[in-house]
């Protein structure tokens, strides 16, 4: 009798070891967003996570722990608690050639920084509603980190909406007796003389510069909005004044389109720039504000790679649907026919020449530009409430940004040839 009861403890420990505890990212999840954040916690307290890209939405599992199951539970996550043997078939159909499928080892939680200026409120930028909504941590940082070099600290950096020709946003016009604005130049002032630049023009370019100097290391770096093409621009006129009086006390280079060096960019070449300063936009790049009327109208599509040969942008663009509502930013899309060919385009409006999501490598490190300001918000105002996301625990535009937070988790392997 003893060894019979010896037998069956370690039969049902043995059965309750092979448990896998499986969160199916397709429309039967409750909370998409927060299932991001629940995998953050759960490799960061060891639990190695599959990643099971284009299986029901891109879902995940790792081995079944109580503890793990009751974070769900208190997240509000849908999970299914599967067999051994279930997960093993799971597997050999993911792992199949005949599938568009792959599984990718999720094994180390990525030090995320955030790039924004002290006092900027969360509901500024979609990715810290994402992060915060989200429960995943990370660090706010701004100038003075990066150029002290605190960026080697960080696995992943998300730019702030922020204008980095230093032309404070191009706000100059419509908000200069704004007290908001008023601030915002007052402080970027005080930095770049902290700093020891001339102006904020000077410095936004050496930052940058830094960032880049970051990104071909390694790091990995997600930018939406103006932070998209005002940084590639800011590459590009390393020794070009752009910036007129208001901004710098000089007028600005009146040659500065032929003086742009396109070999620093990341994304973009071959664009013109803005100059006016009363003038909002800041080049040609951003064609993306036409449906400001037509919202209805307003969708992009993801595009599909191949999941084992292509595993980057099948992260990347993991969902439960494939068509995203479109949504507007200072910085909305991007002009097709002004991108690098080294540009891997992710998603983009049928027909039409306006790029809404891409990626590329500099060096060791990736990027990814997603236009737009907040994916559930179409027309963002300065001074509009904050996006509840509770509200939104399903949205595809935000499942994108999430995508990219767990991707530098990734166990990193060479592509197939």
């Amino acid at each position: 009798m003893k060894y019979l009861i010896i037998y069956l403890f370690i039969l049902f420990s043995s059965i309750g070891h092979s448990q896998k505890l499986l969160i199916p990212m397709d429309l039967s999840q409750t909370d998409h967003l927060k299932s991001y954040g629940l995998v953050y916690w759960a490799i960061k307290n060891g639990h190695i996570t599959d990643w099971l890209l284009n299986y029901r939405g891109g879902s995940f599992a790792m081995n079944y722990d109580d503890e793990v199951a009751t974070e769900c539970r208190i997240r509000g996550i849908y999970f299914e608690q599967i067999s051994d043997a279930t997960y093993q078939s799971i597997i050999e159909e993911v792992q199949s050639e005949k599938n568009n499928q792959e599984l990718v080892k999720l094994e180390k939680a990525p030090k995320i920084a955030v790039y924004a200026p002290p006092g900027a409120q969360p509901w500024d930028d979609a990715v810290r509603l994402a992060l915060e909504y989200a429960e995943i941590e990370h660090d706010i940082i701004w100038d003075e980190e990066v150029m002290t070099e605190k960026l080697k600290d960080y696995d992943w950096l998300h730019l702030h909406h922020e204008d980095f020709t230093g032309q404070h946003g191009k706000f100059w016009v419509a908000y200069r007796n704004a007290p908001w604005y008023i601030q915002q130049v007052a402080l970027n002032e005080s930095m770049a003389k902290k700093l020891g630049f001339p102006d904020v023009c000077e410095l936004k370019k050496a930052v940058a510069r830094k960032i880049r100097e970051y990104v071909a290391s390694g790091g990995y770096l997600f930018a939406m909005c103006t932070a998209t093409d005002s940084y590639d621009i800011a590459l590009a006129v390393e020794n070009v004044d752009i910036c007129d009086v208001m901004f710098d006390g000089t007028p600005y280079d009146h040659n500065a389109n032929e003086k742009l060096n396109y070999e620093e960019t990341f994304a973009f070449e071959n664009f013109r720039l803005i100059l006016d300063p009363t003038e909002v936009e800041f080049s040609d790049i951003d064609i993306g504000a036409n449906n400001i009327n037509n919202p209805d109208a307003d969708y992009f599509t993801l595009f599909e790679f191949s999941a084992k040969y292509d595993p980057v942008p099948t992260m990347l663009t993991q969902n439960h649907v494939n068509v995203i509502k479109g949504f507007l930013g200072q910085t909305t899309s991007f002009k097709k026919s002004l991108l690098k060919k080294t540009v891997t385009i992710l998603g983009m409006k049928e027909g039409t020449e306006e790029v809404r999501y891409i990626y590329g490598n500099v060096g060791r490190g990736f990027y990814t530009w997603y236009g737009g300001h907040d994916p559930e918000d179409y027309v963002h105002r300065i001074g509009d409430p904050p996006t509840d996301l509770s509200l939104f625990k399903n949205s595809p535009g935000y499942r994108l940004i999430l995508n990219n937070v767990l991707f530098p988790a990734a166990k990193k392997k060479k592509q197939k040839t």
